[in-house]
């Protein structure tokens, strides 16, 4: 079928959703800038030009196929599907059930390139999948800790079992910009992302990490203290503990002394640890190395001096907080460093779904830690992507999750990170010192 088809047999579909049916006020809906995948709301913060990366011509032509063979790919139900573990070999989108996991991906992906339920070439697709995400959720059951009957999809073998409701919950915290006019709708979306946040807490370990680990549970879990952190700042109901938990768990997993990551949890993978290490380190790195700069700034610490505990107590931190920040500054560069070396990006060997995620891990952590080499990375990874995109727009994996609609939403959010920049920079710490 192609779109214009496709289009039309949305609409009698459409029409009976409320997701498009509640918005009466006179005034047009009012869209803010491209939304970001796993952030915080905008705090207004200034922002750093020489961050900003315009996206080179080809890889616009390399999203623009992407997204066009993405929406073709969206079942009738409105969902994604990533196709089960035990028949990786299987290609064809329509060929599989759809799961929330890669529903919530490839939704995440189409907003990032600015397709909203009100706007964008996108939007009837984005929906569709948003109504299926929302019934997934309300028809769970109060006692499991997922949002979906299903079992052994590709993801949750690969990830952990509860994938699916980590990803619906970074999903829905996103949507919930773009429904300020929409309060009916808004409130719906507030007690799904509510009853995900429960269910992801429901299932967070004494160590930090997430039960249900998969193949390479580190992810799952550092995609779960993503989810937590993004919704408590869009005012979900998170316990700041198992936050705080998940965190250390996944700092952890690279040992600054020996300059050597944790791989128990990720397959034996360093590209899998470090990349989550990095991310979730990234808040606390940036905000070190900004207490040392206005320092620098106010004349309390001289030009030369370096990010380390006795600094920031000399820039008014407590002694706990200084080293905690200066731990993080250091498991930060460290983890990030090795993430981006040749060796380590080749992950398992080969391209799959896993090594993809690891990208996009990175490379918003590198954005919201401002490090300065994180265009080079981008031109590196872009490269890498580019070279094995297929001819049909889609990408695909070549071990573990190999499903094409799962890998090609994920290049799809690492090739438009430049997208989200001013998001991804208002991601702010909880625990920010003023």
């Amino acid at each position: 079928m192609n779109r214009t088809k496709l289009f039309y047999a949305f609409i009698p579909v459409m029409a009976s959703l409320p997701l498009l049916t509640l918005h009466h006020s006179s005034e047009p809906v009012k869209e803010k800038a491209q939304g970001c995948v796993f952030r915080t709301v905008f705090e207004g913060e200034g922002i750093d030009s020489a961050l900003y990366l315009k996206t080179p011509e080809k890889v616009e032509l390399s999203l623009t196929s992407s997204l066009d063979w993405i929406s073709k790919a969206q079942n009738k139900d409105g969902g994604w599907g990533a196709g089960w573990h035990s028949r990786q070999s299987e290609f064809d989108p329509h060929a599989v059930k759809s799961d929330p996991a890669t529903t919530a991906i490839t939704t995440m992906a189409l907003l990032r390139m600015g397709n909203t339920p009100f706007t964008g070439k996108y939007s009837a697709n984005v929906t569709l999948a948003t109504e299926y995400l929302l019934k997934q959720v309300e028809q769970t059951p109060s006692n499991s800790t997922n949002i979906t009957t299903l079992t052994g999809t590709q993801p949750q073998v690969k990830l952990g079992q509860n994938i699916d409701v980590v990803l619906t919950a970074q999903y829905l915290t996103n949507l919930m910009d773009y429904l300020n006019n929409n309060n009916t709708m808004k409130s719906r979306v507030r007690k799904n992302l509510d009853v995900c946040v429960a269910k992801i807490q429901q299932g967070i370990n004494p160590n930090g990490s997430l039960q249900g680990s998969g193949w390479a549970g580190v992810l799952q879990s550092s995609f779960a203290a993503n989810a937590l952190e993004t919704a408590m700042q869009a005012g979900a109901k998170v316990d700041t503990v198992k936050l705080e938990k998940s965190r250390s768990y996944l700092k952890g997993n690279y040992n600054k002394d020996t300059k050597s990551a944790v791989t128990t949890d990720a397959a034996g993978v360093m590209l899998y640890s470090i990349s989550g290490t990095a991310r979730s380190s990234s808040a606390e790195a940036r905000i070190a190395r900004e207490k040392i700069a206005k320092a620098k700034k106010d004349g309390i610490l001289a030009p030369t001096e370096e990010v380390t505990a006795k600094n920031l107590q000399a820039a008014g931190m407590t002694a706990a907080d200084a080293d905690k920040y200066a731990a993080a500054y250091e498991i930060n560069r460290a983890a990030a460093r090795q993430a981006q070396q040749n060796d380590v990006m080749n992950g398992f060997g080969s391209n799959g779904g896993e090594e993809f995620l690891s990208y996009l891990q990175t490379g918003e952590g590198m954005i919201m830690s401002k490090d300065d080499g994180w265009k080079k990375w981008y031109d590196n990874v872009s490269g890498r992507l580019m070279s094995i995109q297929n001819n049909d727009g889609s990408w695909n994996g070549h071990h573990c999750i190999t499903s094409p609609v799962f890998c090609t939403a994920t290049a799809v959010l690492i090739l438009s990170v430049n997208r989200d920049i001013d998001r991804l920079l208002a991601v702010k710490e909880q625990h920010q010192q003023n």
